[in-house]
Order: structure tokens, then sequence, then C-alpha cells
């Protein structure tokens, strides 16, 4: 049993059929404008997944039904095989174990990065135990662990306001990692980095590859090809899965080519 096998059996979630995600004909309509249109896709247990796709193809839109910021119109969308997403809030999902990073990083500025990591760990966080809590020998070893993960260490007393703009967004990752979720959604991870922090990026995400289930939303195309090495690619286009394979079999289909990547 892998490290993200029995996170998974510890929150009591269904994946004896392989897969942590299911979204099935999935609709979501606004004002008229189908923003989804049956939309219908499966995660894998540990796996690394890309969504590619022009804008406007629904990608921003998908993460959203999965995180409980927008409703489907019709369609269903389980967590595992026996949570309804549709019925759970958003509190209610991240708590299940689904965790998102947005385009543009959300740190806490006016705290140290160490100060980042401890305020995101999974705790208790009642007003009573949080004002006297003292974190434990194991609780310190997980922030140490993950600063190292994120490159971090070392600058764990700097203020986050403070860090790169990849530096952030790493942080960010981070204090995901100290949720421990079991599916991580990531919306364009290297929007705005430097081709070093780019680089850097793509050895972090194969670095939790197999001990999450991640999400990539991405343009990036070098990026893409680095991160999804012998996994799938899967491209959204008017709301719905266009094309689906290995990145080189996407590449090379001629409707892809067409309305999204070019000639």
């Amino acid at each position: 049993m892998t490290l993200n096998d029995a996170r998974i059996a510890q929150q009591g979630l269904d994946t004896t059929h392989g897969a942590i995600l299911y979204l099935e004909e999935i609709s979501v309509v606004f004002d008229g404008f189908r923003a989804l249109n049956k939309l219908s896709l499966d995660i894998s247990v540990g796996e690394l997944r890309c969504i590619i796709g022009p804008n406007g193809a629904g990608k921003t839109t998908m993460m959203d039904v999965i995180t409980g910021k927008t409703r489907p119109t019709s369609g269903t969308a389980y967590f595992g095989q026996t949570m309804d997403l549709s019925r759970m809030s958003e509190h209610q999902i991240a708590h299940a174990g689904i965790g998102r990073k947005f385009q543009r990083p959300t740190v806490f500025e006016q705290h140290t990065v160490f100060e980042n990591l401890e305020l995101a760990m999974k705790l208790d966080k009642r007003v009573r135990p949080t004002l006297f809590a003292r974190l434990s020998s194991d609780q310190r070893g997980k922030i140490d662990e993950i600063l190292k993960l994120i490159r971090l260490n070392g600058s764990e007393q700097r203020l986050a306001g403070l860090l790169s703009h990849g530096q952030k967004q790493w942080l960010e990752i981070g204090m995901l990692q100290m949720q421990e979720p079991q599916l991580i959604l990531l919306d364009e991870p290297v929007a705005g980095m430097s081709d070093a922090e780019t680089a850097r990026t793509a050895e972090l995400l194969n670095e939790l590859r197999g001990k999450h289930s991640i999400v990539v939303v991405e343009h990036d195309m070098a990026f893409v090809t680095e991160i999804a090495q012998q996994g799938v690619v899967t491209v959204l286009h008017e709301g719905a899965v266009l094309a689906q394979g290995r990145m080189e079999e996407v590449q090379a289909d001629e409707r892809v080519i067409e309305v999204y990547l070019g000639r």
C-alpha cells in the first residue's frame, strides 16, 4: 500500500476501481452559454493528468465543479465512488481531501515561510487549541520535510511577501501539502515564472507524482511535455473532451492542431 493509498483508506474513500475522481456527462450552463457540455473524465489514484485547451474551453469551470464553487446543471461528479461532490459544500470538499491552487499565489505575505506552513497544517482550527498549541516533533518534522521539498529550507524565517513569484507558488504548493490532500488541482502553476523556476516546478511535480493524484491545467506546452512523461493529456474544447492520449498523440491530432496548437 502506497502512502497515498493509506491516506485514501483513512478518509474512507472507495477507490476499488482505481479512480479517485469521476465526472460523468457534466454540463454547466450560464445564462444560455454552455461552459461544460456533457464532460466525462476520470482521474486514477496517484495519476498526474495534464489538461490543456484554448481559452474558454471549460478548464476553470471544470475545476470549479470539482471544488464545489459551481454546481453542475446536469451530470454527476464523484470523489472516489461514494462522495457525491454536487451534494457537498466547498468546505466539505476541501476537508474530504481535494486541494486547489489558483493561478495567482495566495500566501500570507506578512508571515514567515514557516508560519505559512504552520497555519496551513491540518490541525484543530478552533480558537482555544490554536492559541495554546505547541508543535510536536512530528509536526516540526513535517514542516521541515515540506521546506526541503519546495526548496525553501534555509528561508523559513523569511517573510513570504519577500519571496520571488516562483517561490510564492512553491510555498502555496507546500501549504497544500500540509493539508494532506488526496487530489490536488493546479491552475497554470508556471504562469509568470522564469525558465529556471519553471524547470524547478516540473521537478517538484514529478517528485509528487504517485504521492497524490494531481490535475494540472496549463498552457506552457514545454512544461506539459516535461511533466506529462508517459501519462495522459486531455484536451478540452467547447466544454467537452476533444482528444486524449499521450502527449505525442495529442500533438499529432489534426483536431487539436486546428483548434489549439496551430501549425
